[in-house]
């Protein structure tokens, strides 16, 4: 289910309830609103709603397969997306009512599949990480043109997240042995390992 509480940890609030799962929560910037993924249809499916135990859950996604990760644009308009709908994994964009879905990269044997799309404060690029003989870094433009690689490596490199100016990116990988957290510059430049431990160092996220 999914859960609210303050940034402190206290007064945890449940705002979701049915029998199946909700996951993969994810804040509109704009107005008090939470898109999610839920199997409470018998397969993944991407709600929004507004933050609160009694508001209204709205399916934005209707098919026999798999939208997960919403994510939303930083101006609330659009919620980017990852789904097997056309055969493989592939990045995709909609609005925030669930209109206009649109598929970014057409599949085939060179960026598929694609996961974890995050896009850039100006809402003008999106990251997201695909097979490329390991797991890599990519960024494109919104309509999923102008693709560029940011890491090369046959290592995992996974969990792209932007800084709020646009000029860095953090992620995680596995390429010293164990997953830590780097940052890199916007052009995949400048990369630099930020943790340093024996355990598991995962999926990183920017302060405002």
């Amino acid at each position: 289910q999914i859960y609210t509480m303050n940034a402190d940890g206290s007064d945890p609030t449940r705002v979701t309830f049915n029998a199946a799962i909700d996951s993969a929560s994810s804040w509109s910037s704009t107005v008090a609103r939470i898109a999610f993924q839920s199997f409470r249809d018998g397969n993944w499916e991407i709600y929004t709603m507004d933050a609160g135990p009694s508001s209204k859950q709205t399916r934005l996604t209707s098919n026999d397969f798999s939208d997960e990760s919403p994510t939303w644009s930083p101006d609330g308009a659009r919620i980017a997306f990852h789904s097997n709908r056309d055969g493989n994994w592939e990045v995709y964009t909609m609005n925030a009512d669930g209109s206009n879905e649109t598929r970014l990269r057409p599949g085939d044997s060179d960026y598929v599949p694609s996961y974890s799309p995050a896009w850039s404060p100006g809402a003008s690029r999106i990251l997201f990480q695909t097979y490329s003989g390991g797991w890599e870094i990519y960024a494109m433009d919104t309509d999923g043109s102008n693709l560029n690689r940011l890491t090369f490596n046959e290592y995992f490199d996974e969990s792209p997240a932007w800084s709020a100016d646009g000029a860095r990116i953090a992620f995680h990988t596995d390429r010293d042995g164990n997953f830590e957290i780097y940052v890199m510059n916007a052009n995949g430049s400048g990369q630099t390992r930020l943790t340093f431990n024996e355990t598991a160092d995962k999926n990183p996220a920017w302060s405002p």
